[in-house]
């Protein structure tokens, strides 16, 4: 599996959808909305042409809100969800955010949020049986060796330069971007990451099924998940080296639901096939999909 990724994540509002299961990013949200808040009074709330604006005087700005992904992703079911009263005009962009997708200096406020742990495509190291970083029987970073992690890393600062180089065109001067993405805190392992049980129980169902004659092992070798997540040293690194931009405020948040009891696996495991079930069916066929997930259950 190589070239350019683009796999939608599962569309409508059945009970394997995104727009039902989208929890876990609705939490974040909410946890940093203040800060988001306080961000853009502090940058964006500022005098216009040297003249002082006086909201409750004078007429609100007329604002125009961009929503883009990938063109195969559910626009129409985003669309149904926009409240008819909206105040502001809305637009669908589609297109990969690893190139340009706006005019230049056109651009007040960029948000991401919960997308750019997508890598751009799956590191070609990965699939060279000659390369020390050949992910052979594997399928992630997170239980793989440190040759695996080193590809994934050199991947993902290319893919985060590629990103801001073309934010940096978009956005205006003195505009600001805003980026909420999985991570976790500095000194943390990567078999640390709370993936990593999940990922390596899919590892392990997909292998189970090589044995059954399901699907191939060439299949499995040749399958790496273009999923990577960052820590706090790293993107200050990615940032400060591309220069494009300046961090002012980075923070590792807690974004579990704060009223949620232990983790209920079949829940969080559906998570997961809301985004990672269109990778499973391109790369080994729908009709082992429904089995692949049945039996990660039961491993998790």
């Amino acid at each position: 599996m190589s070239g350019n990724v683009e796999f939608p994540m599962n569309g409508g509002d059945g009970a394997n959808s995104y727009s039902k299961n989208s929890r876990y990013q609705v939490e974040a949200i909410n946890v940093v909305k203040e800060m988001i808040q306080e961000a853009i009074a502090k940058n964006l709330d500022k005098p216009l042409n040297g003249n002082t604006i006086q909201k409750s005087l004078a007429e609100m700005p007329e604002f125009q809100l961009f929503f883009n992904d990938h063109a195969s992703n559910d626009f129409n079911t985003l669309f149904i969800t926009l409240p008819p009263d909206r105040q502001y005009f809305a637009a669908g962009v589609p297109g990969s955010f690893y190139g340009r997708l706006f005019p230049k200096s056109s651009i007040h406020l960029m948000y991401s949020s919960f997308a750019l742990q997508w890598l751009s495509k799956v590191p070609e190291e990965l699939l060279d049986n000659g390369s020390l970083a050949w992910n052979k029987g594997k399928i992630h970073y997170t239980i793989a060796s440190k040759e695996i992690t080193d590809v994934y890393a050199a991947q993902f600062a290319k893919d985060m330069d590629t990103f801001f180089n073309a934010r940096a065109d978009e956005i205006i001067v003195g505009g600001l971007m805003i980026l909420i993405m999985p991570g976790f805190a500095d000194g943390i392992q990567y078999s640390q990451d709370p993936s990593c049980p999940f990922f390596y129980a899919f590892n392990q169902s997909l292998l189970d099924m090589v044995k059954l004659g399901m699907i191939n092992e060439d299949e499995v070798d040749s399958f790496n998940l273009p999923l990577y997540a960052t820590s706090p040293k790293e993107m200050t690194k990615l940032v400060e080296r591309n220069g494009c931009f300046s961090i002012e405020r980075m923070e590792v948040s807690n974004t579990r639901p704060q009223n949620d009891g232990p983790p209920i696996v079949p829940a969080i495991l559906t998570h997961y096939r809301v985004g990672l079930e269109g990778i499973f069916t391109k790369h080994f066929g729908s009709k082992i999909v429904d089995e692949l997930f049945e039996r990660t259950l039961n491993k998790s």
